[in-house]
């Protein structure tokens, strides 16, 4: 069964509540709002809105950024958005990839290997509070979920013995304005990924949604503007171009290929994937 994540960011209240409560309706999965602070909305006041008016649909940050979030503080966050949803939060947790939001902390962003072993520790320290010794709030869960997203092998390997699921975005490493990627893109690339994930879900964050008549010259425009091979263009599960009835049938393929059924969505491809989940 095909499931979809949507990740959103609120604008105004009354339009936030209303899309929290039409991506319940239409049947999402999650709803996840990314946590770059400075440059987006605080994720954790914006899931505790959304929990107000639904009672279904889970509720996560996709993203937090272990290199600025104090395990204490991130665990406390996660578990009274647990509290007020009656046990739908979602930990999500990442490396932390953008220099300026280290900077803001007071903090220099360290290399690879640095970045990677800080996730680590902020992970098992927020997973033994959420588990435990935090006292205060309890989460509703006996178990809050921990969604872990990122590339580098090294973290991969973690997640598959840690997390419950691994968001997979295709993107390497970051470039030099500090906030784009290269991409991953290639089959041999997914198939290496999905390999480490072991028998953890995937979710493939997915970076171009496109309804089209016309999905050979799409991919074939995104390909030239990714300089990445048309045919992997076409097989990965991060950009989708078609008609629905061909993004169904890619959705199939991979399943088959690489048996993952779980996508996240951003807020333009609501009315697309509403479409195609009338489909199951």
């Amino acid at each position: 069964m095909v499931t979809f994540s949507l990740q959103a960011q609120p604008t105004a209240a009354a339009d936030w509540l209303d899309l929290a409560r039409r991506a319940e309706k239409i049947g999402f999965d999650s709803l996840y709002v990314a946590d770059h602070p400075g440059a987006c909305a605080s994720p954790f006041v914006a899931l505790a809105a959304a929990a107000a008016v639904t009672s279904k649909i889970k509720l996560g940050s996709y993203v937090s950024n272990a290199g600025v979030r104090e395990p204490i503080l991130l665990a406390s966050d996660v578990a009274t958005l647990d509290v007020v949803s009656g046990g739908r939060a979602v930990l999500g947790l990442g490396a932390g990839h953008t220099p300026a939001e280290w900077a803001a902390v007071g903090r220099t962003r360290p290399g690879v290997r640095g970045r990677v072993e800080h996730c680590i520790a902020v992970g098992e320290r927020t997973r033994a509070l959420l588990d435990g010794e935090l006292e205060k709030p309890r989460p509703v869960q006996e178990r809050v979920p921990l969604l872990f997203g990122g590339g580098n092998t090294r973290l991969l390997r973690w997640a598959a013995a840690h997390a419950d699921l691994i968001g997979l975005s295709g993107l390497g490493r970051t470039l030099e304005d500090g906030h784009m990627h290269e991409t991953r893109w290639r089959r041999d690339q997914v198939d290496a990924q999905v390999e480490i994930c072991g028998d953890k879900p995937a979710e493939a964050l997915v970076q171009r949604f496109e309804v089209t008549d016309d999905a050979g010259a799409t991919y074939a425009k995104w390909a030239k503007e990714w300089e990445e091979d048309e045919a992997d263009i076409v097989a990965v599960p991060y950009v989708f171009a078609g008609t629905h009835d061909e993004i169904v049938a890619k959705l199939g393929e991979i399943e088959r290929r690489w048996g993952i059924t779980r996508f996240a969505v951003r807020l333009p491809a609501i009315d697309e994937v509403e479409t195609i989940l009338g489909r199951y």
